[in-house]
């Protein structure tokens, strides 16, 4: 940021000659929200850093739960308020259910033709459809419910075999990061990436490396999305990293459409539904060539794995396990449950969740306090409206800092310690839980998330028994990244409860 900070500061006086000689447009007087003292050019953007969260409730807490701020050239509203919050997925909704038009989406989601980032209208609303009918509806979730117990008893399998009676200390980070890609490619591809039994050990590690990529690039700030000048020289690189990506990414992808596009005769279910989003997309692609493309199912391939394969599930399952280490008494507390319950002649399934509500608990708590999207993906208002009472012009960028509202000492008693059972007495949270967002572009996979979450910790509990590695507490400290990321990969002392050796045995 140093670097460009200097860039912009030799550019001002010739920019500012130019502004000087510009045509003045008398403008309408607009009631916008508290703002920080700004620079030309740049506006705010020299008062960003990482992580950005923290950064933006840093300032909010100067200048208010609805705050406005300027990056280069556009306008952005900053929300960490509830009921700012409520208002914008309620009154607004509609309005905004856009997003702000960004590098990344031109060559990552397809030229935004992603259901993440797709413009409010029929391309959306029928990727909306298509994953809700064909991903996380109801029926859906059931039949693949054999999909994710079959992972989960792989991933309780490999654990098992890698520790003794004693205990040993084991990596965590590759085994969560496996379990949550397995389940999402064999969903949408039905491909298996990771583990012993994986389906071509070149594609998969290509496949592992290319996530990492997109992960790496896409939390990476580009300057250039809010000051065009940056953009056509693509001063920080990013646009020809993400050109390169894009190709690597499509070639990979568009082999995984073709192999399923020579299978289907034999992968259709006897209903006559896909069994994988691919196949569902490939059906309407018959009948709407032109509109259904391979463009559109690439994309959102891109997309699930993203956000369910490392976003929700990855984040949850690692951060959960440090806070349950960090907390023996809630760990005690939860196995209790479980074996009180579910008892030692089987392992847990998901069915069994509904009985195990301080397990569903811990999984609240944790997104409370370490949500895996920090701030909610950003909206971009179509026309002019107010929030909180402020103007917010149309083409605002708007920023909810969900981490911040989930911090709020006027909403949550003890904000910062994990208390799992604040959330046995509350009702209905409103607008001050939002880990998967609010509104018509709310993530659709969050039962998906809490199902594979509950039941992944809820297994590794009944199996194991679980320590730190040292007296030490566990590090939470966050990485660089917009998920949160941990910054030191996640280790613990396991070993196999002898009361559940049967039960592995078999597996």
């Amino acid at each position: 940021m140093d670097k460009v900070y200097l860039f912009f500061i030799s550019l001002l006086s010739l920019l500012s000659i130019i502004l000087l000689f510009k045509p003045f447009t008398p403008r309408k007087r607009r009631n916008l929200a508290p703002s920080p003292p700004s620079l030309p050019v740049i506006g705010h953007l020299h008062l960003i850093g990482e992580p950005f969260h923290r950064v933006l409730h840093d300032l909010s807490s100067k200048y208010g739960p609805v705050m406005s701020l300027r990056f280069g050239s556009r306008q952005i509203l900053v929300v960490t308020s509830p009921s700012a919050v409520e208002e914008c997925f309620t009154t607004n909704d509609i309005v905004l259910a856009n997003r702000p038009q960004l590098l990344s989406g031109e060559y990552l989601d397809y030229d935004r033709t992603t259901l993440g980032s797709a413009p409010y209208g029929r391309l959306w609303r029928d990727l909306r459809r298509i994953s809700t009918l064909e991903l996380f509806s109801a029926a859906r979730l059931k039949s693949y419910m054999a999909v994710r117990q079959d992972e989960v008893r792989s991933l309780v399998k490999s654990l098992s075999q890698d520790v003794s009676q004693d205990f040993t200390r084991v990596e965590m980070k590759s085994r969560i990061e496996g379990l949550s890609y397995n389940i999402v490619m064999r969903i949408v591809a039905d491909k298996r990436f990771y583990g012993t039994e994986v389906d071509g050990f070149e594609e998969a590690r290509k496949f592992k490396d290319l996530i990492r990529e997109i992960f790496e690039v896409s939390g990476a700030s580009n300057v250039g999305d809010f000051i065009p000048f940056l953009r056509w020289m693509d001063f920080q690189g990013l646009e020809k990293k993400l050109r390169k990506l894009q190709t690597e990414s499509d070639s990979f992808i568009q082999r995984l459409i073709e192999e399923r596009r020579s299978k289907r005769d034999s992968t259709t279910s006897c209903d006559g539904k896909a069994k994988t989003f691919i196949d569902a997309v490939l059906s309407l692609q018959e009948s709407e060539p032109e509109y259904y493309t391979d463009d559109v199912i690439k994309g959102n391939m891109l997309v699930y794995n993203a956000n369910c394969g490392n976003r929700h599930f990855i984040s949850d399952h690692r951060v959960g396990m440090s806070l349950l280490l960090n907390h023996p008494d809630v760990l005690n507390r939860a196995r209790e449950e479980i074996d009180e319950h579910i008892g030692h002649e089987r392992l847990v399934e998901e069915t069994d969740l509904p009985n195990l509500p301080y397990i569903q608990c811990i999984v609240h708590e944790t997104l409370r306090l370490f949500p895996a999207a920090p701030m909610l993906v950003p909206h971009e208002p179509s026309e002019d409206c107010t929030i909180g009472g402020f103007d917010v012009p149309r083409g605002t960028i708007v920023l909810v800092n969900a981490w911040a509202i989930h911090r709020d000492p006027q909403l949550w008693d003890e904000p910062f310690s994990f208390k799992p059972e604040r959330f046995e007495e509350i009702g209905n949270m409103g607008y001050r839980f939002i880990p998967f967002g609010m509104g018509r572009r709310q993530c659709p996979g969050a039962g998906f998330a809490n199902r594979v979450v509950g039941t992944m910790l809820a297994v590794l509990i009944q199996c194991f028994e679980w320590k730190r590695v040292g007296d030490e507490l566990v590090d939470l400290s966050e990485g660089k990244g917009l998920t949160m990321p941990k910054e030191k990969p996640l280790e613990a002392m396991c070993k196999v409860r002898q009361i559940m050796s049967e039960v592995l045995m078999e597996l």
